[in-house]
């Protein structure tokens, strides 16, 4: 049996707030929920109905399962052990302060910046979890340090996690997984003396075949692959609530990929958690597949929405009523200026590679509905004939501070072909810096007053007074 923890749900609406910077009046206004409920509720003392709770979370942004709790709680019985993790972006990262509350935990990064950061428990990336964890490291009693001597962290490790970049090579057609194949070079140099081998699990995105691959090619028998599904963002959040945890080895390993599944187990907060076990290639697969058909379902309703533009229709009554068909459902399904971030772009080019010889359609179409979208966007803009173009964060989405490959990019380079000035406002970026030959003016002010049209993939309260410059598909205002 099931049971929603009054606890949980305290700490969730509290942090989700803070970060939304909505004040309790704020929050009262939006859920209709009275402030004197809220101010119990936030105490942990008062057990909402399931509309307030409803309420609760769309206005938050959280799933209500995440608050929900087995009456019984299945403890995840592992010995302590020895980890070092190689990369400290959002997966490394995260995944080393998971495992950093029940194990000792080196990450391993060739940026002293960063190594410097995590050492005074600070986080070098943008994720509200992550933030909240280090800042809080005494009390949750975290065993994490970082370092760039690489061959020392490795040495001794029980287990150790490869989140290095694999970015997609249009030359070759494939990813790039020279980084990859760079940290296991490292591992062996290291654990050549050793026994007892570590065992190596391959968290960075990769070709399916590649664990085989590489498992031959280096003469290492102790290579498992583990598919992350984490949010930008949201890294450590996903990993306390995990929706799935897949392993993939072979027979000799599956001992090592159990005690690995393990230990994210008991590194999270949710309980009963799905775990599978398959053989690397088919783990390799589920991770492309999962992607693409995420950015299959960005491309369906951002072709919708151009759909509802060039016919004069109005598109957010449209997705309602495509979406309260319960096999559609109402998520994922806000407009956007198309799918980027670190993920969806390559795995999707990843995934058609992979296709080579194998009849398809859709893939190619899925790829190529992202290029569609941007040209249109972009023709929109200059339409309006604009003598300036402003363009408000590069970011693909709100609270994140990541902007590779970002949609609104693409959109930019196709403006500026038609000799259209563009300006950008990106407080992550110096101001008055320049970004790919576009000026950054994080001045808001001026910024404002320079645009004749802003360009904003993610709408944001800053820009109501000049919502008559905004071209935005920011429809429900959310991810």
């Amino acid at each position: 049996m099931k049971h929603l923890s009054l606890i949980l749900l305290a700490e969730t609406v509290v942090s989700r707030r803070k970060t939304l910077k909505l004040s309790q009046t704020a929050l009262s206004s939006r859920t209709g929920i009275n402030r004197s409920i809220l101010s119990r509720l936030e105490c942990g003392d008062f057990s909402p109905s399931v509309d307030q709770l409803l309420a609760l979370s769309k206005v938050l942004d959280f799933q209500v399962s995440d608050v929900i709790v087995d009456d019984e709680v299945e403890t995840v019985e592992i010995e302590r052990k020895k980890i070092a993790i190689a990369g400290t972006g959002y997966v490394g990262l995260s995944l080393a302060v998971l495992f950093s509350q029940h194990n000792d935990v080196t990450a391993v990064d060739i940026i002293p910046s960063k190594v410097e950061k995590i050492n005074r428990w600070e986080s070098p990336i943008q994720d509200e979890y992550i933030e909240k964890y280090l800042a809080e490291h005494k009390e949750r009693g975290l065993s994490l340090c970082a370092t760039t001597d690489a061959i020392s962290a490795y040495a001794g490790a029980d287990f150790i996690i490869v989140s290095a970049p694999t970015n997609y090579d249009p030359k070759t057609n494939f990813f790039d997984c020279s980084a990859v194949e760079s940290v296991l070079g490292l591992i062996k140099e290291a654990t050549t003396e050793r026994e007892m081998k570590p065992t190596i699990v391959i968290k960075s995105t990769i070709p399916v075949g590649y664990t085989v691959h590489i498992r031959e090619k280096m003469d290492m028998d102790n290579i498992i692959f583990s598919p992350e599904f984490l949010r930008e963002s949201k890294a450590l959040y996903d990993n306390l609530y995990p929706s799935r945890i897949i392993v993939g080895a072979d027979e000799k390993n599956r001992a090592a990929a159990k005690e690995f599944a393990a230990l994210l187990q008991q590194g999270a907060i949710k309980t009963s958690i799905p775990v599978l076990f398959m053989e690397t290639t088919e783990a390799e697969a589920t991770k492309l597949f999962v992607n693409t058909y995420l950015a299959l379902r960005v491309s369906y309703f951002n072709e919708l929405d151009t759909y509802a533009e060039v016919k004069h229709l109005k598109t957010a009554p449209i997705i309602k009523g495509v979406c309260l068909d319960p096999r559609v459902g109402d998520y994922y399904n806000n407009p956007s200026f198309g799918y980027g971030g670190y993920c969806l772009p390559k795995d999707t080019k990843q995934l058609l590679a992979n296709y080579e010889g194998v009849p398809q359609a859709m893939i190619s179409a899925v790829v190529q509905a992202n290029d569609v979208r941007k040209d249109f966007i972009a023709d929109q803009v200059i339409a309006k004939s604009p003598a300036k173009v402003g363009v408000y964060r590069l970011t693909m989405k709100s609270n994140s501070d990541n902007f590779r490959a970002s949609a609104i990019q693409g959109v930019m380079q196709r403006i500026r072909a038609k000799d259209i000035p563009l300006i950008i406002y990106e407080p992550t970026l110096e101001d008055g810096s320049d970004f790919c030959g576009f000026e950054v003016v994080n001045d808001l002010a001026r910024f404002k007053s320079e645009s004749d049209v802003i360009l904003a993939n993610r709408f944001e309260d800053e820009l109501a007074d000049v919502s008559a410059k905004i071209y935005t598909r920011d429809l429900f205002r959310r991810d």
